[in-house]
């Protein structure tokens, strides 16, 4: 259960990070971009040869793209690598045909073609960008990137800065392993690196200024590591979760953390009421319960700014459907798989397979419903979890029946998690062990949609599926 002693509940381990300001706000109502994935060097550890990686246009993280709210992105996706790829524009509502899903709303783009992603962004907030063929090992080499949406009359802060939290798998040479899908990751906690990164760059203090407020967007990219953030001797307001804003902002106490699951996002307004010319750490605590320093607030020798009001902005919500409670058909949701419990499922609509037999035949441990969805599976044929009547409400009743936490996902829609404090509006809902949750959904985007966890090696698999909305 998730409390505002533990906002967001989770656990994980971080080594190092790096912060940049986001660019000003694009001012024409569309915005054109090519996104390139390709083989590139990327200089990650010091006194070290670079690091092989794949990026976006050569930069780990990929170009930031900011529009304001309602304005159009077109993106043309230029396919440079060995092997088939998409972009899925994580949270953003749009349409079916532009969600990136191979075999499910578009064709694979196979290397050295092309394709558009022509759509509008109707939610303000903060977003990120990433492959949905092959990604496991296309997001754990470095494709991901930041898709921020501006409200028409953003909060008065001094900056707005973006830490897109990630992790990678080095060896000894500081280049990435290349052991994607092995038993180990696909079987229990997912790929987790043995580097953190904050937009692709170790570990530096963050220099801040004595009364200035900023804003933070904190987005987590792991595939499967889990970030669990407390921030020493300052109280940040939570004003926005997965970019939707909270009805009312939640001021974090001292001993509260942000905790982000792979793919989710926490919007924070910061006020730095630290003194002059000293540091306050930032900390993040690993899956054993243990903290280690992520970085410092490292305040400048200038006097303190003159500081307005503390208390935080309510921002305005984005439009979202009316959930009716009284008309809302339940749904259950049960997440079953992995090390730890027995289980049974079915693979691709085949026969109820044992633990031991999913893996042999199919390399699949995870399941939804007693289903597993492998990655190449025929998505329209196999595994419709929920068929949905579009403009309906519904109640889907969560439940992890697993030894191991699940972010889950669902793409196109939002949903309204109630049994968590202020019953925030999110795209991902993050289930520890034996947690359940009710999440909220109205059904108002048509199409055929992936529900998954987001760690992405239970994805792999095979703890996916699709939700239809006709």
């Amino acid at each position: 259960m998730i409390t505002r002693r533990h906002f967001l509940t989770a656990a994980s381990s971080v080594a190092a990070v790096a912060f940049v300001a986001l660019p000003k706000v694009a001012s024409a109502a569309t915005t054109n971009v090519t996104l390139m994935p390709a083989p590139a060097t990327w200089p990650v550890m010091p006194n070290q040869q670079d690091t092989a990686v794949w990026a976006y246009n050569n930069s780990l993280p990929g170009p930031v793209l900011r529009l304001k709210q309602n304005d159009r992105l077109r993106a043309v996706l230029k396919n440079n690598l060995t092997q088939d790829t998409t972009i899925h524009w994580h949270g953003i509502r749009l349409p079916n045909a532009m969600d990136g899903v191979p075999g499910l709303t578009q064709k694979p783009v196979r290397p050295g073609a092309s394709f558009t992603y022509d759509f509008a962004c109707q939610d303000a907030g903060t977003f990120w960008y990433h492959p949905h063929a092959g990604n496991p090992e296309q997001v754990g080499r470095g494709l991901y990137g930041l898709l921020i949406v501006d409200e028409p009359n953003p909060p008065p802060v001094d900056r707005d800065v973006a830490w897109v939290l990630s992790d990678l798998r080095l060896n000894k040479d500081a280049q990435i392993t290349p052991d994607f899908g092995n038993f180990m990751d696909l079987t229990h906690a997912g790929r987790l690196g043995n580097v953190a990164l904050n937009n692709g760059k170790l570990v530096q203090p963050f220099a801040v200024t004595a009364g200035e407020r900023i804003r933070l967007r904190l987005v987590n990219t792991a595939n499967a590591r889990i970030f669990d953030l407390r921030f020493s001797d300052h109280a940040p307001w939570i004003v926005a979760l997965d970019g939707h804003p909270l009805e009312t902002p939640l001021q974090l106490g001292p001993r509260d953390r942000v905790t982000l699951g792979p793919g989710m996002r926490a919007d924070l307004i910061v006020d730095l009421t630290g003194n002059p010319a000293t540091r306050y750490s930032v900390f993040d605590r690993d899956f054993q319960g243990r903290e280690h320093r992520l970085t410092d607030l490292a305040y400048g020798d200038a006097p303190a700014r003159a500081s307005g009001s503390q208390d935080a902005p309510t921002l305005a919500a984005n439009p979202v459907g009316a959930f009716d409670a009284a008309k809302a058909e339940r749904l259950p949701l049960v997440l079953g798989g992995g090390m730890g419990v027995p289980y049974d499922l079915k693979v691709d609509g085949g026969a109820k397979l044992d633990m031991r037999q999913a893996w042999d035949r199919h390399r699949m441990a995870w399941s939804l419903n007693g289903e597993a969805m492998t990655e190449h599976s025929d998505h329209l044929g196999h595994n419709t979890l929920f068929s949905l009547k579009r403009g309906r409400s519904y109640l889907i009743e969560a439940s992890n029946e697993t030894s191991w936490p699940h972010p889950v996902h669902l793409h196109g829609h939002v949903f309204r998690v109630l049994t968590q404090p202020g019953k925030p509006w999110r795209d991902t809902v993050l289930l520890q062990p034996n947690e359940k949750a009710q999440l909220a959904l109205v059904a108002d985007n048509p199409g055929h949609w992936m529900l998954h966890c987001h760690i992405l090696e239970h994805q792999a698999a095979g703890m996916m599926a699709t939700v239809s909305v006709k």
